[in-house]
């Protein structure tokens, strides 16, 4: 493997061709009109011009990308996360015109794509799921039965959804025709899919997921846990590992369950398998990603392991050079999803010019970046900008580094999500461990950003006043 094209953009596209390069392999980037300039365009070896600003005029374009890979002798594709990463169809086309892709066979993403196949693949395997349908329902009558059946609050979901499209939780029954309607709207808008199912609705659960990795030699290990339960509008913001609130063999249990959910699709490369975790602590089955996560970074610092690494590894028919026993956690790693967002202004998107653009830099601290100093921030794509990673020896530790770091990250012209990753990592409620998926809806609000923001103003104008007045009596002190 010679070289390789990143069909992605931005922090993520950066991330991988820092790998390639380190293992000698050349890297091509693919960009549109609107990211000529952009960092990882000037960071390939070789660039090319693939469409217009719309990711459906450019970086949704399987076809462009792989006659651009075929005219470059490009030897693999590695899609990222996004885009075309979890397209079943751009993974056949590159085994059709014998190009690798990085990623798991299209028989895989194609089961755990769909949230109804990955439950009936995963049946066999005795793995814990939540109660609720194990088909596609579109009948309302009969949908409305089996909600009582099983207990409001039930959650309806979109089979073919993701990032809260398509989901509806529904408190009584007197609101379950209209919140029905909505959900299978949002999904067919949404997916092209109006197919939802019916869960029961776990009301304070953590959300949990696990690392795994399997080469084409029958070998999956899992790499231990992220803890992902800091989230807006069901999207993650803030993610750690290892989990504060796991036992080892709680620990153990649910790594056992994530290799069984590989097993069950014939799972080949970097995978994640998604669980809730309810206060009883009693876990089930949520999805599986069948991509590297944007999270990556918490685990590969607390196993001290490189995942795009074994991503080409694997992709290059490699055995993985790890076996389980050889894996074990040290010290804990946080990550913050800097999104060009106003979290005073219900996170909506932030745009405008990074008139200041300067990265922290320190000892655990890890800034996986897009941007530069200068950049208008686009408007047609995800709003993150880059991901701050901090770690320490101890949970304590990587927070403390995290406020630091988010202390230092200077930017002007937009606003971000620092703020709120402050306020979180300042929460006793986080601190504590005490937390789950509603730490927003029950401990957040612009007014308390606001005021702590307030409050570090005024102590930072007495520690200067207390500067100045020093100063004047040692100008005023006779020698």
């Amino acid at each position: 493997m010679k070289k390789i094209l990143i069909a992605n953009r931005g922090e993520i596209a950066i991330r991988v061709m820092r790998t390639a390069k380190k293992m000698g392999i050349k890297t091509v980037a693919v960009y549109s009109t609107v990211d000529r300039n952009a960092p990882h365009v000037k960071f390939a070896d070789e660039a090319v011009l693939i469409g217009e600003a719309p990711s459906n005029k450019s970086y949704l374009l399987g076809d462009k990308i792989i006659e651009v890979a075929k005219a470059l002798n490009v030897d693999a594709i590695h899609p990222g996360y996004g885009f075309l990463s979890e397209n079943a169809q751009f993974a056949e086309a590159c085994e059709a015109n014998d190009i690798v892709f990085i990623g798991p066979k299209s028989k895989a993403i194609k089961i755990m794509g769909s949230k109804l196949a990955a439950k009936d693949a995963v049946k066999a395997y005795d793995i814990p799921m939540v109660p609720g349908t194990d088909e596609a329902i579109d009948d309302i009558p009969e949908a409305k039965k089996i909600a009582e059946k099983i207990g409001f609050p039930i959650l309806i979901k979109a089979s073919a959804g993701g990032g809260g499209k398509g989901m509806r939780i529904v408190e009584n029954a007197s609101e379950f025709e209209s919140q029905m309607d909505r959900a299978i709207s949002e999904a067919k808008n949404a997916f092209g899919d109006g197919s939802v199912f019916i869960e029961k609705y776990v009301a304070s659960p953590r959300h949990i997921e696990i690392q795994v990795m399997a080469d084409t030699h029958g070998n999956i290990i899992h790499l231990f846990e992220r803890e992902c339960s800091i989230q807006r509008r069901h999207q993650k913001v803030i993610e750690e590992a290892p989990s504060c609130v796991l036992t080892p063999a709680l620990r153990e249990e649910m790594g056992q369950a994530a290799i069984k959910v590989a097993k069950a699709c014939d799972y080949v490369g970097a995978g994640t398998v998604e669980f809730l975790l309810d206060e009883n602590h009693n876990f089930y089955f949520l999805e599986m990603n069948t991509r590297l996560q944007v999270e990556h970074p918490v685990t590969e610092w607390i196993t001290n392991t490189d995942l795009v690494e074994l991503q080409i590894r694997v992709a290059r028919g490699e055995e993985l050079p790890l076996k389980q026993s050889d894996l074990k956690i040290e010290g804990h790693a946080l990550e913050l999803r800097v999104y060009a967002e106003d979290p005073l202004n219900d996170f909506l998107p932030s745009v405008g010019n990074l008139k200041t653009y300067k990265l922290p830099v320190g000892e655990g601290i890890r800034v996986d970046n897009g941007f530069e100093q200068g950049m208008d921030i686009p408007i047609y794509y995800d709003p993150m900008l880059a991901k701050l990673v901090t770690y320490g020896k101890t949970r304590e530790e990587a927070i403390g580094i995290m406020l630091q770091a988010i202390a230092a990250y200077e930017i002007e012209g937009i606003e971000t999500t620092l703020p709120f990753g402050s306020f979180v990592c300042e929460h006793e409620a986080f601190r504590s461990g005490n937390f789950d998926t509603h730490f927003v809806k029950n401990h957040f609000s612009a007014e308390k950003i606001k005021a702590q923001q307030e409050a570090e103003a005024n102590i930072a104008a007495l520690v200067a006043v207390k500067a100045y007045l020093k100063e004047q009596r040692l100008l005023k002190t006779p020698e």
